[in-house]
């Protein structure tokens, strides 16, 4: 059975205040035994929420990125094993903010997956195609080459240890979601590859998350999809009535 997940991406939103009252709201209202719900928190909140979430049974914290570097004279930067210092269990590799606006390649994400899993922490790697990519058509060749990219280098072992998100780049803050069907497709031509690489037993188990505008009034028509683990959740998860009805939505899936 795959493991099923929706993953908070809190983005740089929260003050350290209003970050912790998030956080403790989010997980008086759950009522969680039928998946795995993730805070990606950013870095001042971490070891906070780390200690918030730890006792609590399927409820983990996450970094929304990560050095390429172990370590060393990168002024601003934090490492993977600073992250796992902090009590956290996931890190968000690639979100498609991080592609876009500071241009990291495929081949940075690649370093920044294996030091995540050098450090025993699981990446949430995002992968996903703009809008013009859509419309000409390229968006299984974009997705195809990110997956490569970032991940066929791994063994079949480390494999297991990844969450793979698809994120249309236009349906990111834009409002607009990709249609159940679009998404399945997609979810489809993701498992497909990894299949192709790694055989069907790794390929069954791998969650893929939906991110991209997921809210309450969507959230159950798309988690219904066949090939749909979950979702990586961005605005909604800033509200944490929105996040809890998310999260319940997937119960029956």
């Amino acid at each position: 059975m795959r493991q099923k997940i929706v993953a908070g991406n809190w983005k740089m939103n929260k003050n350290y205040e209003d970050g912790l009252t998030l956080a403790k709201d989010v997980i008086e209202g759950l009522t969680v035994d039928h998946c795995t719900v993730v805070l990606g928190t950013p870095f001042i909140h971490l070891k906070a929420v780390s200690e918030i979430v730890k006792n609590v049974e399927n409820v983990y914290s996450s970094a929304q990125n990560c050095s390429s570097e172990p370590e060393g004279a990168y002024t601003g930067e934090v490492s993977a094993e600073m992250i796992k210092s902090s009590g956290a269990d996931y890190i968000i590799i690639g979100h498609s903010e991080w592609r876009a606006y500071f241009n990291e390649a495929d081949e940075v994400l690649a370093k920044k997956i294996d030091l995540t899993l050098q450090n025993n922490l699981i990446p949430i790697l995002c992968c996903g195609e703009t809008l013009e990519e859509r419309e000409t058509e390229q968006h299984f060749t974009t997705v195809k080459r990110q997956i490569n990219n970032a991940l066929f280098h791994l063994s079949e072992d480390q494999l297991k240890n990844i969450v793979i998100a698809y994120e249309p780049v236009w349906a990111i803050g834009t409002g607009k979601t990709a249609t159940p069907e679009q998404a399945q497709e997609m979810h489809q031509h993701i498992r497909s590859l990894i299949s192709d690489r790694f055989g069907d037993g790794i390929a069954d188990d791998l969650s893929i998350l939906y991110g991209g505008s997921c809210k309450p009034s969507n959230a159950t028509e798309l988690f219904s999809q066949k090939d749909l683990d979950g979702g990586l959740i961005g605005g909604a998860s800033l509200n944490a009535s929105d996040f809890i009805e998310i999260i319940a939505n997937l119960k029956d899936y």
